[in-house]
């Protein structure tokens, strides 16, 4: 029995051509969700101004410490503390330093440096990490 086949290469290329139309549909559809996002952003900017990737960027921006600032300042607070100290007990020992109004958000932002920062202390030798006290590590300079 003789089975037909269609041309492999006229098969092939309607199959392109089918491939190419829904990859042009995606496409729409994305840039149809990416308006829609940014009009919600746009909208959440209206009432909540504070709770925009800009303003999370200018705070960050605006509150950058100088060159070695903030290694200075971890390496003074625990040379002076008595046990060692989570991140986020020296994180709020920097708000408090630096004078700043932190919500969440930036309070996690500044926790992260300041763990970036502890953790090229340890690589210099200058700080060793200990046990966790609850969700956090725990710091301290090395002597």
């Amino acid at each position: 029995m003789p089975v037909e086949r269609p041309n492999t290469v006229a098969g092939l290329i309607e199959k392109r051509a089918q491939l190419l139309k829904l990859r042009d549909n995606l496409e729409a559809d994305a840039r149809k969700v990416t308006c829609d996002i940014d009009h919600l952003e746009a909208v959440i900017a209206l009432f909540d101004p504070e709770n925009t990737p800009e303003a999370a960027k200018r705070y960050t921006t605006k509150h950058r410490a100088q060159k070695g600032h903030l290694k200075r300042f971890v390496l003074a607070y625990l040379r002076d503390a008595s046990e060692p100290a989570t991140s986020r007990q020296i994180t709020e020992a920097w708000i408090a330093d630096r004078g700043l109004r932190a919500d969440e958000a930036t309070y996690v932002i500044l926790r992260k440096r300041l763990g970036a920062c502890l953790t090229v202390l340890r690589t210099d030798g200058l700080a060793t990490n200990g046990p966790m006290a609850g969700e956090f590590k725990t710091w301290a300079r090395v002597a």
